[in-house]
């Protein structure tokens, strides 16, 4: 594993010493420590940590808020060590709101290492997985709107479905634009023109 620049979040002096020590031995650097989630997103946005580790009874209502807010915001690997056994639904929560790596049996620094490259690669899948979704949505979008601009071409041009995407495809490269947007454009024209001539 390279050198990591970590975000700690404890409140307890011995137990951030001891993963301190734990993380140093590693390699990695501790950039921000914090007792507390509050203002986590700001400051993920200002210290730029590879991966945050939080160390703590157990996740409360502030923190899996704070938590959700900088996984949509700044994702980055999150392990929660988590000082008392918590039942499923906390976990579950815990994990809904970013967390890549939820031990519930508290800290041992002697694990940390296989616990944050365990949190990155769960990271790193979920992050893949949902760019692919994101891309797949997009993609659906994108041809919705071509099919209805196509649609209302072929109404207002009375021509059939391959002339109607090949007027979208010639408007494209004439423009230089993309597809979907020129497809957006015709139908914002096609509307306006039909409000007018009703």
């Amino acid at each position: 594993m390279n050198r990591l620049n970590v975000l700690l979040i404890d409140d307890e002096p011995e137990r951030v010493q001891a993963l301190k020590e734990a993380l140093h031995s590693l390699g990695h650097h501790v950039v921000c420590q914090l007792p507390n989630t509050t203002h986590l997103n700001k400051r993920v946005e200002d210290t730029h940590p590879d991966i945050v580790i939080i160390d703590m009874d157990s996740p409360n209502r502030d923190t899996l808020e704070s938590m959700s807010t900088m996984s949509k915001n700044n994702p980055r690997p999150i392990v929660f060590f988590a000082e008392q056994q918590n039942d499923r639904k906390t976990m579950s929560d815990a994990i809904n709101a970013g967390v890549s790596a939820y031990i519930s049996d508290g800290l041992q620094p002697d694990r940390v290492k296989a616990i944050m490259d365990t949190a990155i690669a769960h990271f790193d899948a979920h992050s893949s997985l949902r760019a692919e979704l994101e891309k797949a949505k997009t993609q659906l979008a994108d041809r919705k709107v071509i099919e209805r601009a196509k649609g209302m071409l072929m109404k207002h041009q009375g021509c059939d479905e391959k002339q109607a995407f090949e007027t979208l495809r010639k408007l494209a490269m004439d423009r230089g634009q993309k597809l979907p947007d020129v497809a957006q454009s015709v139908i914002d024209v096609l509307e306006l023109t039909n409000g007018l001539s009703k």
